[in-house]
């Protein structure tokens, strides 16, 4: 923690930023969703930023490291504060950057949109519609997320299962990035260098702009299927999946009683499974068809751009929006992430199914990992003590089933589960000293001490 005199002099080096030192502020900048796990919000019950500064531009942004760098004081970055694992929870105090103000969409040119880390991921997309194209990817929280708080800390979302995640080769061309010195570096980085700062929660640089590259702007259609039991309902989305001739751009899977839960109780019948779908408009009535044969209803149809932006779009039932409507209501609950293997996904979620029952309840997103369909669980889990969600985590891995751990604030730990050598090494070269963010990548601080 830095003492009161440090945050006085960057203070003063900052004279005319919006610099914002009352509490109630600072407490609310310091929190992101990461109450969506008990395990979190007793970890991070003490930690909050002991100043907040707003810049508006790049300039104002290089003023604020300089300064943090001169008196040591460590740096914090905030999109709009949307990620579930604590990503802009100052551990050491110091300061958080709110990027928010660096919103401009800098321009749209064919496929590709470059934009500020601030641009919230709904007004990039509103823009590109227009000239017929749109965002490949989109969380759930896309109305406030940020395109660098989102590649920062995000993973996918709506268009997964098309395009994958937001670090697969491709979907982000390039960023621009700031070192933190005394005197910042300013480096455009392409391709592979710049996916090393993807999902990194900003400890290893300080994004500022962002290259997306542009999805087609399709004429699409939200429907909600109900199905009779859980794996039909599976092998349905497996086969919608595959559907070559369909293009998608959701496939969720929410079993009984998921859909009661989170607020589709008024379309899905108790002890039904849902599937909700995104389709383009011309994929409508093959997906009726394959709904049909599998035992389906179609319960809700409904044109996607009329409630697209709104709480009427079924996006809000989906992703992690879905563990949001639960918890409004249910504070008994958490969740899990895990990754099933293309070659067995089926197999492994009826597997974990039979298992565990109602304790771990099924919530699936369908996506293309690699190449191949397969499918990450949203699991929603009946909480009763930090050690039984350990055990449920490692039965899962100890029976193939991958975790990207929700209930820690490490950056290792969330992801694979061991360091990228690539993100540290940019580490190295523009956060010389470890100011930023410090304490959530472990990799870091042991090399450190040793």
């Amino acid at each position: 923690m830095t003492d009161e005199k440090g945050i006085k002099r960057i203070q003063d080096d900052l004279a005319g930023l919006d610099f914002i030192t009352d509490p109630g502020q600072l407490e609310r900048f310091s929190r992101d969703f990461a109450w969506f796990s008990p395990v979190l919000v007793k970890a991070l019950a003490d930690k909050r930023a002991q100043a907040v500064v707003r810049p508006r531009d790049e300039e104002e942004v290089k003023r604020v490291i300089s300064s943090c760098v001169r008196h040591q004081v460590p740096l914090t970055l905030r999109g709009s504060g949307t990620g579930n694992y604590g990503q802009s929870t100052p551990l050491h105090g110091g300061v958080v950057m709110d990027m928010g103000r660096l919103d401009a969409v800098r321009w749209i040119e064919g496929a590709v949109a470059r934009v500020q880390a601030g641009a919230r991921l709904v007004n990039i997309d509103k823009e590109a519609k227009p000239k017929g194209w749109e965002l490949r990817l989109l969380p759930s929280t896309y109305r406030l997320a940020t395109a660098g708080g989102f590649y920062c800390g995000g993973f996918g979302g709506v268009g997964s299962i098309t395009y994958g995640s937001i670090g697969d080769p491709g979907n982000v061309l390039g960023v621009r990035a700031l070192s933190m010195e005394a005197e910042p570096r300013v480096v455009e980085l392409r391709g592979g260098e710049a996916r090393d700062l993807y999902h990194a929660y900003g400890v290893n640089g300080v994004i500022t702009e962002l290259e997306f590259a542009l999805a087609p702007a399709y004429d699409w259609h939200e429907a909600l299927l109900s199905f009779p039991d859980f794996m039909t309902a599976v092998r349905f989305a497996q086969t919608l999946g595959k559907a070559s001739g369909i293009i998608k751009k959701l496939l969720t899977v929410l079993a009984d009683p998921l859909p009661q839960m989170c607020g589709l109780d008024k379309s899905v019948p108790p002890g039904q499974t849902a599937v909700i779908a995104i389709v383009t408009a011309t994929g409508a009535e093959a997906l009726r068809e394959l709904c049909g044969a599998h035992d389906g209803t179609v319960v809700l149809e409904q044109d996607h751009a009329q409630v697209y932006g709104t709480p009427k779009t079924l996006i809000e039932h989906t992703w992690n929006h879905t563990t949001l409507h639960i918890l409004k209501k249910d504070k008994g609950i958490t969740y899990l992430q895990s990754g099933f293997r293309p070659w067995e996904n089926v197999e492994k979620v009826e597997e974990m199914y039979r298992h565990f029952g109602n304790e771990v309840m099924m919530h699936l997103e369908f996506l293309r990992a690699d190449g191949a369909l397969t499918c990450s669980g949203l699991q929603v889990i009946r909480y009763s003590t930090e050690e039984r969600l350990n055990e449920i985590i490692q039965y899962h891995r100890d029976n193939g089933v991958h975790v990207a751990n929700p209930h820690t604030y490490l950056l290792e730990d969330g992801n694979k589960g061991e360091s990228d050598p690539r993100q540290v090494a940019m580490k190295r070269w523009l956060d010389p000293q470890g100011l930023l963010n410090p304490g959530k990548m472990q990799a870091w601080d042991d090399e450190a001490a040793a």
